[in-house]
């Protein structure tokens, strides 16, 4: 399960970032593209998993906030935005894109602390 690594490279980026503030931790919120392959539930079994081996963070939880996917369209005379369903790239003008502009991300999108 490569959830659990992820949430461990989490955690360790955190503690790179924030290391006097780690027992203060209260929330992380993740932004993910659906082409990133992270299912939230999956991210939240591997956060609990993980939380048995950091305690520090047991105060912590994780929000999970996934992207749809979207392509803009390669036609000049078109050019829209469009958000793929079924993993069909099909802008709505018909014509196929691979242009993805959205979907792929896997990034902390925020961090909340306790006040002290």
């Amino acid at each position: 399960m490569h959830e659990i690594s992820l949430v461990r490279n989490i955690f360790r980026t955190i503690e790179d970032e924030f290391p006097e503030k780690i027992e203060q931790v209260r929330g992380i919120f993740l932004t993910v593209g659906l082409l990133s392959n992270i299912q939230p539930v999956l991210m939240q079994n591997a956060f609990a998993a993980v939380l048995e081996d950091e305690p520090r963070y047991s105060n912590t939880s994780l929000h999970v906030d996934v992207l749809p996917i979207l392509i803009q369209c390669t036609d000049r005379d078109c050019n829209k935005i469009t958000t793929v369903h079924n993993y069909t790239f099909v802008c709505t003008c018909g014509k196929p894109s691979n242009n993805i502009i959205q979907g792929e991300e896997l990034m902390i999108s925020k961090i909340e602390f306790e006040d002290v």
